[in-house]
C-alpha cells in the first residue's frame, strides 16, 4: 500500500466521492489537511472565507442548490462554535452537509490541559447537530471513515454528519489503502400493499388536496402528474415552493389553501411535516392523511397519518402514480376555482406595499431560472406569501431555525454551485451585517452574486412588535448603519443604493451583467405587518378521541 499522510487520505477520500470544491478556514490543527490540498488544488478547490460561519453557510447553500453534498473544514472550538448556526440550519433543513472538524492531538483529547481551541465535550456538540459522528485516529482508517460519512449523509433522511481529525494523524505517514468506492445509500423498501391502498384512496377522494416539502425537491415532475390526475391542488411553503412551478393552476402557497381545506376529504403529504394544516388548521372523521416520507419518526411526529408511506417520495411515487390510474375517477377541471381562490388571494396581499412591488421587479429580473434567497426582513417574509417559484431549488429559505444572517453567505454558496444563473440574496441592514465581511471572500473569488438591502435602520421586526405590543417599549431594536454603498466599493464590489422602482432595475441588470459581487441598498420606512396573513384559524373540529 501506498505510504499517505492522514491529510493526503483525507483528500484522496473526498475527491473519490465526487468533491470538487471545499469551504474551509485554515488553522494550526488543519496545517496538513491544507498542505494535502494544495498538492491536490487540480483536483479540489479550496473558497476560504472570513469567519467560520461563512464557511458553514456556503456549504449549505451548495447542497440546497443542487441537492448534492458540500463539505466544509473548521479548526477546534472556537472555529467549530463559529460554524455550529450553519451546521444547526442544515440539520433542520435535511440539508447533505459535511462538517470536517478539526480537532486537538488525539493523545490530548478529554485531558481538560488548556490546548489551544480545546473546548470539552466537541464530540458532543458535533452529535447534537448531525446525525452521524466519528473521528479519524489513523491515516488507514481515513479513507473508510469518509466514505461511511457520505453514506450516514443520504441514507434515509438526509441530514448532516462531521468528521474530526486531531492535527497528529493528519501529519501521520502510514500505509494507506485506496479511497473505498462510493457506498451504495440505504433507501427503505416500497411497502407495495401500502401504495396500492392509498392508491384506492387517492383514486377515491373527491376532494384530495397534496402538501410538498424539502422532501419532495427530487420529484417535481412526478408531483405535477399525480396533481393533474387528481384535479388536487398542490400546496407548498418556504422548502416546499417551486416543486409545483407557481404558474400552474393547481399551485397554491400554503395560506392561500385555508378555505379549500375545509372541503379537503384526503390529505397527501410528500416530504412535508404538514404542520400548519395539522397543528393550526385542524383535522377531523372526514379527512385522512396519506403522508410518504423516508423517516419513519418524523411520521410519528404532531399527529399519526392514517396510512404512512415510508419511502423516498422518488421511489414511492412512480409506483403510486399507477395505483391511482388503476383506481381513479374521471375528474372535472378545477382551474376557474383555483384562479378563483388566488384572485381573492391576491386582493387579500394587496396592501402589502412597498414588499409586493420589489418582489415583482426582482422575479421580473431574475429571469425564467434565477435563484432567489430569502432573508429574515418584510420583503422576504411577504416573499412566502406571494413570490412566484417556477423550478425546483430556485426558492432558497432556512425553514423553521429562523436563522438571522443566513442569507448572504448561504446565497455564495448557492451561486458558486450554479454560476450559470442568476442569483439574487435579500437581507435586511441587521441581517446582512451578520456576515458582511464575507463580501471579501466574494470579491476575492469572483462570485457574482447580487444582494438587495432593505435598510430600515433597525432590527425591523422586533421594533415593530415592540411599539404593537408592549406600549412602544423599544430598546436594542434601532441601528446605526454604515453608508452601504462607500461599504460595498471599499469591498471592490459593485454598490448602488436604489430608491426607485427604475433604479432598482438598473441595479438588478448592471449586477446580473458584472463579473463583480454586486450590493443595492433600498432604503424602507415602516411596512404593513404580515401577522393578518399568519393568523388563519382551526377551520376544522378536532377529531374525537
Amino acid at each position: 500500500m501506498p505510504t499517505r499522510s492522514g491529510g493526503e487520505a483525507i483528500v484522496d477520500a473526498l475527491s473519490a466521492h465526487g468533491i470538487h470544491t471545499l469551504f474551509g478556514l485554515p488553522g494550526i490543527q488543519n496545517d496538513w489537511l491544507y498542505n494535502a490540498l494544495y498538492d491536490s488544488r487540480d483536483r479540489i478547490r479550496v473558497l476560504h472565507t472570513r469567519h467560520e460561519q461563512g464557511v458553514a453557510y456556503m456549504a449549505l447553500g451548495y447542497s440546497l442548490a443542487t441537492g448534492a453534498p458540500a463539505v466544509f473544514n473548521v479548526v477546534p472550538g472556537p472555529g467549530l462554535l463559529n460554524a455550529t448556526a450553519g451546521l444547526a440550519t442544515a440539520y433542520g433543513l435535511n440539508a447533505k452537509v459535511f462538517c470536517l472538524s478539526g480537532q486537538i492531538d488525539s493523545a490530548r483529547i478529554g485531558k481538560n490541559l488548556g490546548d489551544l481551541h480545546e473546548i470539552p465535550h466537541q464530540a458532543a456538540v458535533l452529535s447534537g447537530l448531525t446525525k452521524w459522528h466519528d473521528i479519524v485516529l489513523h491515516p488507514a482508517d481515513a479513507g473508510r471513515k469518509v466514505a461511511r460519512a457520505f453514506y450516514e449523509m443520504a441514507s434515509g433522511r438526509p441530514r448532516p454528519v462531521a468528521l474530526e481529525v486531531p492535527p497528529d494523524i493528519l501529519k501521520l505517514r502510514a500505509a494507506v489503502p485506496p479511497p473505498p468506492q462510493p457506498l451504495t445509500p440505504f433507501a427503505p423498501p416500497v411497502d407495495a400493499g401500502a401504495v396500492e391502498t392509498a392508491g384506492q384512496w387517492l383514486g377515491k377522494a373527491k376532494n384530495p388536496m397534496i402538501f410538498v416539502g424539502g422532501g419532495a425537491q427530487g420529484v417535481s415532475a412526478e408531483v405535477r402528474q399525480l396533481a393533474e390526475m387528481l384535479a388536487a391542488p398542490v400546496v407548498s411553503y418556504r422548502t416546499g415552493h417551486g416543486i409545483l412551478d407557481s404558474r400552474h393552476p393547481l399551485s397554491l402557497k400554503m395560506p392561500m389553501a385555508h378555505d379549500y381545506y375545509k372541503k379537503t376529504d384526503l390529505a397527501l403529504a410528500i416530504g412535508s411535516n404538514m404542520r400548519t394544516p395539522l397543528e393550526r388548521w385542524g383535522t377531523d372523521e372526514n379527512l385522512k392523511v396519506i403522508r410518504i416520507d423516508v423517516d419513519y419518526m418524523a411520521q410519528q411526529v404532531i399527529q399519526k397519518p392514517d396510512l404512512a408511506l415510508v419511502a423516498r417520495g422518488e421511489d414511492a411515487l412512480p409506483p403510486l402514480i399507477q395505483a391511482v390510474e388503476r383506481h381513479n375517477h374521471k375528474r372535472q377541471s378545477r382551474a376557474e376555482e383555483m384562479a378563483a381562490i388566488k384572485a381573492r388571494w391576491a386582493r387579500k396581499i394587496a396592501y402589502l406595499e412597498p414588499q409586493n412591488t420589489y418582489l415583482r421587479i426582482m422575479r421580473e429580473e431574475l429571469g425564467e431560472d434565477g435563484i432567489f434567497v430569502d432573508e429574515y426582513t418584510q420583503v422576504g417574509y411577504a416573499a412566502r406569501f406571494s413570490f412566484p417559484v417556477y423550478h425546483p431549488r430556485t426558492y432558497i429559505a432556512c425553514g423553521y431555525q429562523g436563522t438571522l444572517g443566513y442569507g448572504f453567505p448561504t446565497a455564495l454558496g448557492v451561486k458558486v454551485a450554479r454560476p450559470a444563473l442568476p442569483v439574487l440574496s435579500i437581507a435586511g441592514d441587521g441581517g446582512f451585517l451578520f456576515s458582511m465581511q464575507e463580501l471579501a471572500s466574494a470579491v476575492q473569488h469572483g462570485i457574482p452574486l447580487v444582494t438587495v438591502i432593505f435598510n430600515n435602520d433597525a432590527y425591523g421586526n422586533v421594533r415593530t412588535m415592540q411599539i404593537r405590543d408592549y406600549d412602544e417599549r423599544v430598546i436594542a431594536s434601532e441601528l446605526v448603519n454604515p453608508d452601504f454603498v462607500k461599504l460595498g466599493e471599499a469591498f471592490g464590489a459593485n454598490a448602488f443604493r436604489a430608491e426607485s422602482e427604475r433604479q432598482l432595475r438598473a441595479a438588478l441588470r448592471y449586477g446580473f451583467a458584472s463579473a463583480l459581487p454586486t450590493i443595492i441598498e433600498v432604503p424602507i420606512g415602516e411596512t404593513p405587518s404580515l401577522d393578518r396573513l399568519r393568523d388563519q384559524g382551526r377551520i376544522r373540529p378536532p377529531r374525537p378521541r
